[in-house]
């Protein structure tokens, strides 16, 4: 009993001497910057696992350091020395994560005042410095773990060589076969899994979406598209297309009923078949009789925001007609990683089937033709067009919302903006070919007279999904320059590897925030947006007033119902 209760005594001195001081230091700095605010608020779950992994990556470097050190053969301190070493540190450590543990609060109400958010009493730190502590220890272990494989593999199998040339060697197979193993067989049981959990999802059929009985839309009788083939996300665009009586109401004047197609990837076997089916919808149903057609680029599961095309077809009468191609059933994030070239493929097929019947019509009998897609769909959807291929005969315009960091038109358009426009709502040359919205409209003022085409692009500066950047874990991102954007806190403040991991967390849970802000984009912006794409002039500012608070009614209703996509990313269109 003597013996245990003198190994318990000496427990915390062999701690101390086996923990490195930097690492601890380091860790805890990088600790206590990430509870710091960002673009997205976090609950106590999320902000102790970021709290976890950020003291794990600060710990991790200072054990890398240390070891290097030592690598070298440079003079260390002994033992002792070390010990008491660690033990001021920590001593140090400890009130500079309780300061910023005691402001985080704070810190969450300055982006929950500028999303217009209750503000919180608590940021749980308690709560969040456990959780911090258990992810902490679930990486450490998994470092040690990887370490102990690689001194094995150092010491046994090739311990022919030079010490230190055989550790490097077992450095590398070991992070080899860690590669391998979670980049091959892991990540395809898990998309596997995935895939079909997603399937089964998609062939529920809602009770609230009965099979239409118009033969305008598909689905329908008469539709060469079975409804059951249409996907959870097809039934839902399909059946909740605005009536007729509803548009007329609004607008005063006569209206006609919005057709709205879609196939799903039931439909067919292979992108082309399912664009050569759309298209033939599209001639069944009569859409290039109608007054405007508007292709449209699904995010992953296929989902269509409601949000983004009911502003269009109230501005336009129901003059409208809308077509959709479902190219995956994964949502975005996990489409982009198992799929990265699936969804563009479909975009292009189905822009392909279009365009090209569409150019074959008398331009004075054809309908104006415009794209559109959200998210991970606005990415497809640019890459779907060669604009250099339309100069001849161009579509009529774009409206691109939530591009994500990805898209290249996008990146290339924002980094040449015009000197001194901010890069979360930049201006392009004198704005005839390109303008950028965001809550607020455009920086470009609506007398500006455009070109041929017309591309506008829907953005929040809240939105990490098209703020996230690869460079922001060592370089502060241009967008949050002194001047922000309307929904960014003011103390918000970039620090090396941690606001990378901040924001990568954010893209996360970019849909968790109220409608208008994030990744959620609200009806009335999309009012805003269509207006300037199809240059609508019939409609006054009292009328466009009254139908921003109308449509956002509606989609408040259908947030309050649980409608629209599930899931910490593609709900409503990540």
């Amino acid at each position: 009993m003597t013996g245990y209760r003198t190994r318990m005594l000496l427990l915390p001195l062999r701690w101390s001497r086996n923990l490195s001081g930097i690492g601890l230091a380091l860790g805890t700095f990088l600790f206590a910057a990430s509870l710091t605010p960002t673009l997205v608020p976090r609950t106590a779950l999320t902000q102790g696992v970021l709290g976890g992994v950020c003291f794990a990556v600060g710990y991790g470097l200072g054990t890398a350091w240390r070891w290097f050190w030592a690598y070298l053969e440079m003079p260390e301190p002994n033992e002792r020395m070390r010990r008491i070493g660690n033990i001021v540190i920590a001593c140090v450590c400890l009130p500079v994560a309780v300061i910023f543990l005691a402001n985080a609060a704070g810190w969450q109400n300055s982006i929950r005042k500028v999303m217009a958010m209750e503000p919180i009493d608590s940021a749980h730190p308690l709560q969040v410095s456990l959780i911090a502590l258990a992810t902490f220890a679930v990486l450490l272990a998994l470092g040690r773990l990887f370490r102990l494989v690689a001194l094995f593999l150092a010491r046994r199998p090739l311990r022919f060589m030079p010490r230190r040339v055989a550790f490097a060697a077992g450095l590398t197979i070991t992070t080899l076969l860690l590669w391998t193993l979670a980049n091959g067989f892991l990540v395809r049981i898990s998309f596997r899994m995935l895939d079909s959990s997603f399937r089964e999802r998609d062939a529920l059929i809602e009770p609230t979406s009965p099979q239409p009985i118009d033969p305008l839309q598909s689905g329908s009788a008469a539709s060469l598209v079975k409804w059951q083939e249409l996907g959870r996300a097809g039934r839902e665009f399909v059946a909740s297309r605005p009536s007729t009586a509803e548009i007329a109401a609004m607008t005063g004047r006569p209206a006609s009923q919005p057709i709205r197609l879609y196939v799903g990837l039931r439909a067919a076997g292979s992108a082309q078949a399912r664009a050569r089916l759309a298209l033939e919808e599209l001639k069944r149903a009569g859409a290039f009789e109608r007054a405007i057609l508007v292709v449209i680029t699904p995010t992953g599961t296929g989902w269509v925001d409601p949000s983004a095309i009911a502003p269009i077809e109230y501005l336009g009468d129901g003059n409208v007609a809308s077509v959709a191609l479902q190219y995956s059933y994964l949502s975005s994030p996990l489409s982009l990683l198992a799929q990265p070239d699936y969804g563009s493929e479909a975009a292009q097929a189905l822009f392909a089937e279009v365009y090209g019947y569409w150019t074959g019509l008398p331009k004075d009998r054809r309908p104006r033709l415009y794209l559109h897609g959200l998210s991970l769909g606005s990415m497809n959807s640019e890459r779907s067009v060669e604009l250099l291929d339309m100069i001849g005969d161009p579509v009529d315009g774009a409206l691109w919302s939530g591009p994500p960091f990805g898209s290249r038109f996008w990146r290339s358009i924002t980094d040449r903006r015009n000197p001194g426009s901010p890069a979360w709502l930049p201006e392009y040359r004198d704005g005839r070919f390109v303008r950028f919205m965001n809550q607020e409209g455009p920086r470009v003022t609506p007398e500006t007279p455009w070109g041929v085409l017309r591309i506008v692009y829907l953005q929040y500066a809240s939105d990490a999904v098209t703020f996230f950047d690869r460079n922001s874990f060592f370089r502060r991102p241009a967008w949050l320059e002194p001047v922000r954007g309307p929904d960014v806190s003011p103390e918000f403040r970039w620090y090396p590897i941690v606001t990378g991991l901040q924001l990568a967390l954010d893209m996360a849970f970019a849909t968790r925030t109220p409608m208008g802000y994030g990744h959620v984009y609200a009806p009335q912006h999309y009012v805003d947006a269509w207006v300037a794409v199809a240059g609508i002039r019939n409609w006054s500012q009292e009328s466009l007033a009254s139908l921003k608070r109308h449509l956002l009614e509606k989609a408040q209703r259908r947030t309050d119902d649980g409608d629209g996509e599930e899931g910490p990313y593609d709900n409503r269109g990540g």
